[in-house]
């Protein structure tokens, strides 16, 4: 059966396969920079974010996120047990020399330049000031560290570094004679938050819908291209395998195409990243997004006896073709959806209608895109490993950043990333944010997963005899592993096919070779067929 789809839509979506390259497991680091100093005795604290709530003549102000030093005392972890002091502003301002007056005990505001950090820090030690706040010179974050010479160091005042919006605004309170006090503390993220476990099932159940459509769609033309063989009619069966329902299938060309397309792609991001080109990412999400929950709508709609009567009715539409009544029905609602997310994307609760646009246009690729065979699917997913870690650690080397990583941020954009990711919000992380996972993480793997369960289904094997539970399986694995590796580097992001992509392309060539399945799976892709009067059905 027929969606009412044309074949220009298919290579819409297929091109989407490349548009959603970005690959990236992310918990919300937000901490730029980086060093690569080694550890000396009072210069070894790990980086943390701070947190800095202020009142204004005692009464409640806004609450800022610094960043620790890697000298000085460790702060509390608890608002209940930071002290709440009084902010003086430097003079001079850079605290690079004594102080024109005594503190007796506040925190002290000073601007980044003009000496070390370490020597800002000693001058107000010696002021009698109770912590210092660094204000840098950009609206981002800096990691400080302590200068080249000096072995150890003794410091006994907390250092935190404050962006220069967050540190301006201090100043403009102080220098307007208001008391400003505030609280300097560091919560500890949770080892593991809820919000990484629904990214997890919804990844893995997002594959798993789009590999049993996939494979009944695939059964279903097995059957019947058996019955037109059955009936001996040659001439409709050229026709029905020529047709093929518009599904496009990856060569090994494509396959190491799409390393040199994505990388462009990743690249034209990088540099051109700015709000109006977020804007463009946004209207081409939202026409994906409306491809995507037209198809899974007709199709779950069809599977009523009602709809599906309405879906076998069709009307010429100019540029599109044929379209069923259905599709008409379902489109206005979609494209409301989409607008709707649009328009309030910067809302809270935005991140629902951006799963649920972005699920959709996954399931969708997954079911009209495909890997014909395995060694297609080793080609695509080893160019997909390389490409993550290139983009993710080795493209620090020439960019001093991460590109994928300041890609799915939405860096110099202000934006809260770009639209191609699922997204859930960290409910239980005191710093908030979200855990994100790209496109690229589910669709590149899910290809190889929805090729097995066909396989499975079009060879009769059953679940634990099959390729199927094994892929699902290593998928799952890989996926969960990552978390664990993003929660031990503290959120900082990860490229997820490093993990993934080895389990799932081993699972499958270890079981295929001991099963005697490989050479099979390497070139065709399918099995034998059975008889025409056998009935493919699936097995569990």
């Amino acid at each position: 059966m027929m969606w009412g789809r044309s074949y220009s839509g298919y290579l819409l979506v297929l091109g989407w396969l490349y548009v959603y390259s970005a690959s990236l497991v992310s918990g919300g680091d937000i901490v730029h920079h980086d060093d690569s100093l080694p550890n000396r005795p009072g210069c070894n604290n790990n980086f943390v974010l701070v947190k800095v709530p202020t009142r204004v003549n005692g009464k409640e102000k806004e609450e800022y996120v610094g960043v620790g030093a890697r000298f000085g005392p460790t702060l509390e972890s608890k608002e209940k047990h930071a002290t709440l002091i009084k902010l003086a502003v430097a003079d001079p301002s850079d605290s690079c020399t004594t102080p024109k007056f005594k503190l007796t005990g506040e925190v002290i505001l000073v601007h980044r330049g003009n000496c070390s950090f370490t020597t800002k820090t000693k001058v107000a030690e010696a002021a009698g000031a109770s912590a210092i706040i660094i204000i840098n010179n950009s609206t981002d974050l800096f990691k400080m560290v302590c200068e080249k010479g000096e072995d150890v160091l003794d410091i006994n005042i907390p250092v935190v570094m404050l962006p220069l919006d967050a540190g301006s605004s201090l100043q403009k309170f102080v220098d307007g004679n208001d008391t400003v006090t505030l609280q300097l503390y560091s919560p500890k993220r949770p080892a593991v938050d809820v919000a990484e476990v629904f990214l997890w099932l919804m990844a893995v159940g997002t594959i798993l819908c789009a590999s049993y459509w996939s494979a009944w769609t695939a059964r279903e033309e097995a059957i019947e291209q058996d019955k037109l063989l059955k009936d001996g009619s040659d001439e409709l069966l050229q026709v029905s395998t020529t047709s093929s329902r518009g599904v496009v299938e990856i060569t090994v060309i494509s396959a190491i195409l799409f390393v040199v397309v994505a990388s462009c792609f990743l690249i034209m991001l990088y540099k051109l990243m700015s709000f109006w080109f977020i804007e463009v990412l946004v209207v081409l999400f939202c026409i994906g997004g409306v491809e995507g929950l037209q198809t899974c709508l007709v199709a779950l709609l069809s599977c009523f006896r009602w709809f599906r009567s309405i879906g076998e009715f069709y009307v010429k539409v100019p540029f599109l073709g044929a379209v069923s009544y259905l599709t008409l029905a379902i489109c206005p609602f979609c494209i409301v959806s989409a607008v709707i997310w649009a328009v309030y994307r910067q809302y809270s609760f935005a991140w629902i209608g951006q799963d649920i646009l972005g699920i959709s246009l996954i399931i969708t690729v997954l079911q009209i895109v495909r890997v014909p065979n395995l060694k297609v699917g080793v080609v695509l997913l080893s160019c997909a490993f390389m490409y993550d870690i290139f983009w993710v650690f080795v493209s620090k080397w020439w960019f001093r950043e991460s590109v994928m990583i300041v890609v799915a941020r939405g860096d110099k954009s202000g934006e809260d990333g770009i639209p191609m990711l699922l997204k859930i919000p960290r409910m239980f992380d005191p710093w908030g944010g979200y855990s994100i996972i790209g496109f690229g993480d589910i669709i590149l793997p899910g290809l190889l997963v929805t090729f097995a369960l066909r396989y499975d289904w079009l060879a009769n094997k059953k679940l634990k005899s099959g390729y199927f539970l094994g892929a699902m399986s290593a998928y799952g694995l890989g996926l969960l592993i990552t978390y664990i590796a993003l929660n031990l580097m503290d959120g900082h992001g990860q490229p997820a096919l490093l993990y993934i992509v080895p389990f799932i392309l081993g699972t499958l060539i270890v079981l295929g070779h001991k099963r005697g399945d490989l050479e099979t799976l390497w070139t065709t892709g399918e099995p034998e067929r059975p008889c025409p009067h056998v009935r493919l059905q699936p097995q569990s």
